[in-house]
């Protein structure tokens, strides 16, 4: 059961159940000697019953007041899902709406769309474990991983933040990867980048997202949610002179990403649509069985003790009531 007290001197007191034992509670009266009438074994149950009562109930006051209580506990579970860390690019770009321009409340802008798509998608996945970032000018870790969908869901919540000019996916991507490290490797481990754009990586940072990629056994998933007009990341440039990271870094990062050596899938979403789409391919793709441990939180007992104290001093005394004076 796993229980424990949060004031183990108040179990002292449990030396008070012994009192019934000596002590029925009820009056004694002068009766004539009764040795020749047969034993009442029904008086005995009684008497015995109201004997327990009494002790119980003594020792549920006792055992609320020192704070009974079950304590945390962890179970190891199967299902069907993956490890999930989604990560949210929190760029200024993002709180434009996909044809470019500021929101007006009529259009959603994209940060706005990710979020709601995002929010039904922890919904569909009952047994993943979830974890959320982002990034702009710098990576911010929002919720490790966890089974607690509420939690999660408050997490994606709380990006709606005035966002930043910057775009540096690689911190990002990095912090992403790090979520998995002191996780067992089970079931399907996945960032799901979410992103309306990119910058150049530089070489050291390249080498280092190839090697965690490699280790952590991590899939990627990019959802490229491409303004109207804007260059998308499968397209090829007119101009030889645009091909470089500089003119075209999201093609150059779609690029990167296919030689990581790792399962690796982009959608390129231009609508709230499209966006809703790809997040419903993902969620059919990774359902794969899965390890992993629940965390069953501490649960007070002590209102249960003074329930069940409240209700035997309730039969007691309605017992008493009952007694014949003479």
């Amino acid at each position: 059961m796993n229980l424990a007290v949060n004031t183990p001197w108040a179990l002292a007191g449990l030396v008070l159940t012994l009192l019934p034992l000596f002590n029925n509670g009820m009056r004694t009266s002068p009766a004539p000697w009764t040795a020749l009438i047969p034993g009442d074994t029904l008086s005995v149950f009684i008497v015995c019953c109201l004997r327990l009562c009494a002790v119980a109930a003594i020792a549920g006051l006792v055992l609320g007041i020192a704070g009974l209580h079950r304590a945390e506990q962890s179970r190891e579970r199967i299902g069907h899902g993956a490890h999930i860390v989604l990560l949210l690019d929190r760029s200024s770009s993002m709180d434009n709406t996909f044809a470019g321009r500021a929101s007006n409340g009529s259009d959603e802008s994209k940060a706005t769309a990710a979020r709601r798509l995002l929010t039904d998608f922890v919904k569909q996945r009952q047994t993943d474990l979830i974890g959320v970032a982002e990034y702009s000018t710098s990576p911010l870790f929002v919720m490790p991983l966890t089974e607690n969908k509420n939690a999660v869901q408050a997490a994606i919540a709380a990006t709606a933040t005035p966002a930043l000019g910057f775009t540096h996916v690689s911190k990002g991507l990095g912090m992403a990867i790090s979520f998995f490290e002191q996780q067992p490797v089970t079931g399907s481990r996945i960032v799901l980048l979410v992103s309306d754009g990119a910058a150049a990586i530089d070489h050291d940072s390249e080498q280092k997202l190839r090697l965690w990629f490699k280790q952590q056994q991590v899939r990627l998933y990019w959802i490229f949610l491409r303004t109207a007009g804007s260059p998308g990341i499968f397209d090829q440039p007119e101009d030889s002179r645009d091909d470089n990271a500089q003119a075209m870094p999201e093609r150059y990062l779609h690029k990167f990403f296919l030689g990581l050596g790792s399962p690796y899938q982009a959608y390129e979403a231009e609508s709230p649509d499209a966006l809703k789409q790809a997040i419903a391919d993902i969620n059919q793709l990774e359902n794969l069985p899965m390890h992993y441990v629940e965390r069953i939180p501490k649960q007070d007992l002590s209102a249960v003790c003074y329930s069940v104290a409240a209700f035997l001093l309730l039969v007691l005394f309605g017992v008493k009531f009952c007694e014949v004076k003479r």
